[in-house]
C-alpha cells in the first residue's frame, strides 16, 4: 500500500487535463488505476461494446471483502467544450485562478471522483494495520459513458458485478448535487425520464386542392395543445410536478403551396413517482387516439425509456452523510429529488443510493469551474462519512 495520500485538488487537475470527451475515458481511468492500485485496491478494467454504440472503457476497484459494502460511483467522461476561444482558461488546463479550478469536468464530475479517491486512500492509510482491522468492502464504480447513452457503462458494469456475485450495500454517486453553495443539497432521488418520437401522417398535396390531400397540421395543433397544456400532476411532498416539454417539430416542407405528408414531433417527460413508463405511455396513447378518432389520419410513436423515478429513504446513508456535511459546511443539507438524471437511476435497483458532490452551477458551461476550497471541503466530508460508515455499519 502507498504511504502517499493524493491531494484532492492536485488529483482533480490531473483528471481535468485529460480530454476525455465521451466516449474517451482511458487516460483518466489510468490515473485512477495508478493511485488506487498503489493503495491496495484490486482493479478490474471493464471495456464493453455493442453494435451501433461507442465502445466504452470502465473501471471497478475494490478493497477488503464481505459486508458492509460501500461503493462510490462516478464518471470521468465529459461533454464537449463548445467554442474553445470563449473560455477564459484552456478547457483542459486545470488552471487555478483566483481560487477557482477551471476545466471541462471540474464540476461534472472529475472533482467529485478525485475527492472520494483522496478520502478513501486517506482512510486506508490512517487505519492501523488496515489489512487485519478493516471489516467490509470499499469500492469504486467509474464509467466513461455517463454523458452519452449509458449503454456500455454503468448498466453493464452492474450486470458484471451480479455475475461475479458482488453485492453492493450502499452507494454514493458523486454528481454535483449542490446548486450554488457547498452543503446545500443531498439528492435522495430523481425524477424519471421518458423521451418520445411522434410522427403524424397525412397525404401530400397542393394547397389549392386540400380536398385531394390530408393535411396533418390540424392534428398537430391539437396534439401540441394536449401535450403542452394538460398538467400531468401537481407534485408530491417529495417530488416537484411532472412536466412534458415538446423539444422539436419538424415538417420538412420548404414550399408555401404544398401540404406536408408527415410531421415529426420530439418530446420529453420528467416525471415523479406518481407515474411509471407504462402508465405514461398508456396515458399518451389515450390522448393521441382521441385526437385521431376526432380528426382522422394515423400516427406512430416510439419511446426511449431513460430511467424510472426513485426515492431513497435510508437512515444510514442520509443520516451519516447529513452529519458529515453539517460538520464541515455549518448547515443541514436539504434532501432533494430535483434535477436531471444520473447513473443513480441504474444503481438504485441494486442498493440504496444517494448523490452528493460539488457545486454544479457551471457544469456543461463555458468556463466550468469549482472553488478550490469546495474541493478540499468535499474531500473532508467524504473522509468523515467513510470513517463513520465503517465504524457504525461495520459492527
Amino acid at each position: 500500500m502507498t504511504d502517499t495520500i493524493p491531494n484532492a485538488v492536485m488529483l482533480t487537475q490531473l483528471l481535468v487535463r485529460e480530454a476525455t470527451v465521451t466516449p474517451i475515458a482511458t487516460p483518466a481511468l489510468d490515473i485512477l488505476e495508478k493511485y488506487l492500485s498503489e493503495a491496495g485496491f484490486r482493479i478490474s478494467k471493464l471495456p464493453f461494446s455493442e453494435t451501433g454504440y461507442d465502445d466504452i472503457d470502465n473501471l471497478y476497484a475494490e478493497i477488503g471483502s464481505g459486508e458492509p459494502h460501500l461503493c462510490f460511483a462516478g464518471h470521468v467522461d465529459v461533454v464537449p467544450t463548445g467554442e474553445v476561444n470563449d473560455w477564459s482558461q484552456p478547457p483542459f488546463s486545470g488552471n487555478i485562478v483566483d481560487g477557482k479550478l477551471f476545466g471541462r469536468g471540474a464540476a461534472d464530475m472529475k472533482g467529485g471522483v478525485a475527492c472520494f479517491t483522496s478520502a478513501a486512500i486517506k482512510y486506508i492509510s490512517e487505519t492501523p494495520d488496515f489489512s487485519k482491522n478493516f471489516k467490509g468492502t470499499l469500492s469504486f464504480l467509474i464509467t466513461g459513458d455517463e454523458e452519452a447513452v449509458a449503454i456500455n457503462g454503468t448498466p453493464k458494469m452492474l450486470n458484471w458485478l451480479k455475475e461475479q456475485n458482488i453485492k453492493l450495500d450502499h452507494c454514493i454517486v458523486g454528481e454535483p448535487s449542490n446548486p450554488y453553495v457547498m452543503g446545500e443539497e443531498i439528492k435522495v432521488g430523481r425524477r424519471g425520464s421518458l423521451l418520445g418520437n411522434l410522427t403524424l401522417f397525412g397525404t401530400q398535396g397542393h394547397i389549392a386542392y386540400p380536398e385531394r390531400a390530408d393535411n396533418p397540421m390540424p392534428r398537430l395543433a391539437k396534439v401540441l395543445d394536449r401535450l403542452c397544456n394538460d398538467a400531468l400532476d401537481q407534485g408530491t411532498n417529495i417530488f416537484q410536478p411532472s412536466n412534458l416539454e415538446v423539444t422539436s417539430v419538424d415538417v420538412g416542407n420548404e414550399a408555401h403551396n404544398m401540404l406536408p405528408s408527415n410531421i415529426k414531433v420530439k418530446f420529453g417527460i420528467r416525471y415523479n413517482n406518481l407515474h411509471n413508463f407504462d402508465s405514461l405511455e398508456t396515458l399518451l396513447k389515450q390522448k393521441f387516439d382521441a385526437i385521431h378518432d376526432e380528426l382522422g389520419g394515423h400516427y406512430e410513436v416510439s419511446y426511449f425509456r431513460s430511467g424510472e423515478a426513485f426515492y431513497t429513504e435510508n437512515d444510514i446513508l442520509v443520516g451519516l452523510l447529513s452529519d458529515a456535511v453539517e460538520k464541515f459546511c455549518d448547515k443541514k443539507p436539504k434532501l432533494s429529488t430535483g434535477g436531471g438524471t444520473s447513473d443513480a437511476r441504474f444503481i438504485k435497483n441494486h442498493c440504496p443510493t444517494i448523490e452528493f458532490g460539488l457545486v454544479g452551477a457551471s457544469m456543461h458551461k463555458i468556463d466550468e469551474h469549482v472553488d478550490v476550497k469546495d474541493i478540499e471541503t468535499l474531500a473532508k466530508i467524504y473522509f468523515e462519512f467513510i470513517c463513520n460508515y465503517f465504524a457504525k455499519v461495520g459492527k
